[in-house]
């Protein structure tokens, strides 16, 4: 009898301690499995995909995919600051024209509630010295990134009240941070699995991100994920193999002088391009304004809200006195709609590509409570006239002409604007001109060669290009010179 109590005594006590552990799954069952109160910072580096976020080839196609040959993210949940640095290249996809891949190196950084870019400046050199570039709309991004690492989310549930619901094999966790909603998984094996919260965008309004964890592994002493995908707007953004991780490593992120400039206040230029048409000039991304005889049609609106408030006031300025009947949307792509929502508020009917239709209703019924815009708050229906091949608005005076430009690899529901009377082209992202003297790209654009031949298909007459893009208005001889083969050596 003695010899078989030894064994049931231990045994009992052995069961006896587990109950006395935390539970299986829990957040302190976690917190203790992957070391988080020791964890201060963390490096962790890998290969796979990224995918570019709103910039979709047609709507209804996932964003498109880079080969990703080299990411490295470190991280300082003290700051909290982090530096994501990576080395991407676009992937051509099977029956679509690009322009040749380059491989690209953009560094982002986040300190407290600056972030910033370091990367050469626009326009120069490949081998020039990078410089930092502020990025103030990035910032609640980027902590995001954050507090959805498996360590930083653990970190944020302790800091925030977290409230956690038992599930089969683990928990679900739940906390707010800012304007942040986080919803976790842990699971049996006491693993940060699957991280859900949301951001706002310009287009989708309240956007859900969600992070997946698995394959966890033991790198240099701590556990972390050898496998890391990220989904937002119902696409994937990020497929990581992790080749190594550890902590502790040291972050040593500073904000340099230059991130920390006062952000650029919102402006715009009206430049005459002939009698009634004016060309909206500002920032990055620029709109055409058209007076017709009791309205005005605007072509464009790009970026955010903010964006489009300073045109639309730009406009009335100009065009005193009549209201904006028409926004002409020459494509899906986020920089170039994202400013849609105010125009519907406005009260103007959207023109679009009639692929593009479906996408916006969808996209403008889901919530906006994040960062709450205009629209979000009159709630007012978009109207839109959309075409598949040509539309024509007129005042039985000026007419503008509206074309899809077929066959390019840039977007498959893809608008340029054509005024017949003053012989003016206005398109964005197939041409962008450069600045003058300054050097041409190393190969041709297929987007520039495919608006020339666009052009020629439609017979235009076309005297001036009012790019969306770019530094000023130009010509046709300079979009034939563009597209010109570079002499090789």
């Amino acid at each position: 009898m003695r010899t078989l109590m030894i064994p049931t005594i231990a045994l009992a006590i052995a069961v006896a301690s587990a109950g006395c552990g935390p539970q299986a799954g829990s957040l302190q069952a976690a917190n203790e499995a992957l070391g988080t109160a020791q964890v201060n910072s963390i490096e962790f580096s890998g290969t796979g995909k990224w995918f570019q976020f709103g910039q979709a080839p047609a709507p209804n196609l996932p964003w498109p995919q880079f080969d990703v040959s080299s990411y490295t993210a470190t991280i300082d949940y003290g700051a909290p600051a982090a530096r994501v640095q990576m080395t991407r290249k676009q992937t051509i996809e099977a029956g679509r024209v690009r322009p040749a891949p380059i491989e690209q190196r953009p560094d982002q950084y986040v300190s407290g509630m600056t972030a910033w870019n370091l990367a050469p400046p626009a326009g120069a050199a490949a081998n020039a010295a990078p410089v930092a570039q502020p990025q103030l709309a990035a910032v609640e991004e980027r902590v995001m990134e954050i507090w959805t690492t498996p360590h930083g989310f653990l970190k944020a549930a302790a800091a925030n009240n977290a409230t956690s619901t038992p599930g089969e094999g683990g928990s679900e966790v739940t906390f707010t941070a800012g304007k942040n909603k986080y919803v976790g998984t842990i699971n049996a094996q006491n693993e940060v699995t699957r991280v859900q919260t949301w951001i706002d965008n310009p287009v989708l309004g309240d956007t859900e991100v969600l992070f997946t964890y698995s394959d966890y592994k033991d790198f240099d002493g701590v556990r972390f994920p050898s496998r890391i995908t990220r989904v937002q707007g119902e696409h994937p953004v990020l497929d990581l193999t992790i080749t190594s991780a550890k902590a502790n490593s040291g972050a040593n992120i500073t904000v340099p002088a230059e991130a920390n400039a006062a952000p650029a206040p919102v402006t715009t230029t009206a430049e005459k391009l002939a009698e009634g048409v004016y060309y909206i000039k500002g920032g990055t991304h620029h709109s055409v304004a058209i007076d017709q005889k009791d309205h005005i049609v605007v072509v464009e609106g790009p970026q955010n809200e903010a964006r489009s408030l300073a045109v639309i006031a730009k406009v009335k300025e100009t065009i005193p006195n009549k209201p904006i009947k028409y926004l002409v949307n020459s494509h899906v792509h986020f920089d170039h709609s994202g400013g849609l929502r105010t125009y519907v508020d406005e009260g103007a009917t959207i023109v679009t590509h009639a692929d593009n239709k479906p996408y916006y209703e969808k996209a403008w019924a889901a919530p906006h409570t994040i960062n709450p815009d205009k629209l979000a708050q009159s709630k007012k229906t978009a109207t839109f006239e959309t075409f598949t091949d040509k539309h024509v608005l007129t005042d039985g005076s000026r007419t503008i002409e509206i074309h899809k430009i077929a066959g390019g690899g840039h977007n498959d529901a893809f608008a340029m604007i054509y005024l017949p009377k003053e012989k003016i082209l206005i398109e964005g992202d197939a041409f962008t001109p450069l600045a003058p003297n300054a050097p041409p790209p190393p190969s041709v654009n297929p987007f520039a060669v495919n608006l020339d031949e666009n052009i020629a298909r439609l017979k235009l007459d076309v005297k001036q290009i009012a790019a969306l893009h770019g530094p000023r208005v130009t010509t046709l001889a300079d979009l034939k010179a563009f597209i010109t083969p570079r002499a090789t050596n």
